[in-house]
């Protein structure tokens, strides 16, 4: 059974730094991308980052030049590190990891892990 743990979620005040952890109980090669989505009170969840199994990554608008999404194969384990925070950065962080088959897409949720960042 895949599991997927968030860590390094909290209260930051703006411009500040934080680096979120999602530690995968199998091998993240197993899956297509591995991500980062991001729900805020009363808004729909969205992509933050992903990274492929070859390590190309891409990111919401929002976040280009202050997140790195990284990844370490030997760990199971995707990073966000998550530089010059706002205050609209504040949601509960999931981690996401997708599988493709023929059959189609199997998405994969950690818990979520809650990121305040107050102004």
């Amino acid at each position: 059974q895949v599991q997927l743990v968030e860590s390094g979620g909290g209260l930051v005040q703006a411009g500040g730094s934080l680096r979120l952890s999602c530690a995968a109980s199998v091998s993240i090669f197993r899956f297509n991308a591995m991500g980062w989505y991001r729900q805020a009170p009363g808004k729909q969840r969205e992509l933050v980052a992903d990274i492929s199994s070859g390590g190309g990554t891409n990111y919401a608008d929002s976040v280009k030049g202050r997140f790195t999404i990284s990844r370490d194969n030997a760990k199971n384990t995707v990073y966000l590190q998550m530089n010059s925070l706002k205050p609209e950065d504040t949601a509960v962080y999931y981690c996401n990891a997708d599988r493709w088959t023929l059959t189609g897409r199997s998405p994969y949720w950690g818990q979520g892990t809650q990121v305040t960042v107050s102004s």
